[in-house]
């Protein structure tokens, strides 16, 4: 077969037949009475072996190895064409990524795209003094892509990095708590909480909807951060691991003042206090706890919070019953 025959079947051109035959890969078997090469059968058959392996991402000079060494293993060659794939694809991903980013900004013209990639690349830096000046960029009118903004608010450990993080998305408009959920669903408790905490700081029932769901988090710290920002809105939901906070005594002044906010409606008051009380009365409630709970009581208005001040103000630990004896006294004058 000629080789503008083979050409036309094989979908391979004239010119990189020749230049395989210039690199040895394959040669055709024959030539004419004029010339001309003529390919076997065995030589087509080579040459869709090379495309087929040109496809898999191999070298040429990779390819001439494969086909030529009867002692050649592709274990090895194969392992390395995954890894290379896989770094690959990740780059594309990432360059994906920020283009995404450069065009949710909306640019106006090639100016504010260098900017927004200045922007996309301080908030990757090293430096923490660096990525916090990016997330605060948007108080001087500079768009920051919020996907950006959110990646970098799951990520960040730095307090005062990630609060000008938090900070930037609240005022980053909508979109924000959608991209923020994503990471309760991460398997590391650090990242549920610093989850929270970015939605905790977001206007609207979106995410109060997100926190409700995180208040049911495995994780005791991710709870309470999504208790606090519940109580905080009203929530009464809330409560119960409001309570469980005040006995650990974990954040519990925060607990006890997001109690009180939600007292505010005189149902929940009652609710509370009767939870409250509960829990003082458990036996497996220790001392100190006890204590927390009956401070708890103070900002805590209604009848049953006053029945069991009263009723505590005897109680047979000491510091319990000076305790309620004081915030009974308080409740009096005012």
């Amino acid at each position: 077969m000629l080789i503008g025959e083979v050409a036309r079947r094989s979908g391979v051109s004239a010119r990189m037949l020749r230049h395989y035959e210039t690199l040895g890969l394959v040669r055709p078997s024959g030539r004419t009475g004029s010339g001309y090469r003529e390919y076997s059968a065995q030589d087509i058959r080579r040459i869709f072996h090379i495309e087929s392996l040109r496809s898999l991402g191999l070298s040429l000079r990779e390819i001439g190895r494969a086909l030529d060494d009867p002692g050649f293993t592709p274990s090895a060659l194969v392992g390395d064409l995954v890894r290379r794939t896989r770094e690959r694809i990740a780059a594309e991903t990432e360059l994906l990524t920020r283009l995404s980013r450069i065009d949710s900004a909306e640019p106006a013209d090639w100016e504010e795209v260098l900017r927004v990639v200045s922007l996309l690349q301080a908030l990757g830096s090293q430096s923490a003094d660096v990525r916090q000046r990016a997330a605060l960029s948007s108080a001087d009118g500079v768009a920051v892509p919020v996907e950006a903004l959110a990646e970098a608010a799951l990520s960040e450990t730095e307090p005062n990095v990630a609060g000008a993080l938090r900070w930037a998305l609240a005022q980053s408009g909508d979109g924000a708590p959608a991209l923020l959920a994503k990471g309760l669903d991460s398997p590391v408790a650090a990242a549920r909480t610093r989850a929270v905490r970015s939605l905790a700081e977001m206007p609207g029932e979106e995410a109060t909807a997100y926190l409700r769901h995180a208040v049911a988090d495995p994780d005791p710290g991710v709870r309470g951060y999504a208790a606090l920002a519940l109580g905080t809105r009203g929530v009464g939901e809330a409560i119960p691991t409001l309570i469980d906070m005040i006995v650990a005594g974990r954040n519990d002044t925060d607990a006890a003042d997001a109690l009180s906010v939600l007292s505010s409606d005189a149902a929940t008051a009652e609710r509370i206090a009767a939870q409250l009380v509960d829990r003082l009365a458990r036996d497996t409630t220790a001392a100190a706890a006890r204590g927390r709970l009956t401070q708890a009581l103070a900002d805590i208005p209604g009848t049953t919070a006053a029945q069991a001040l009263a009723t505590l103000s005897h109680d047979g630990d000491r510091a319990v019953a000076l305790t309620a004896r004081y915030l009974l006294q308080l409740r009096d004058a005012g």
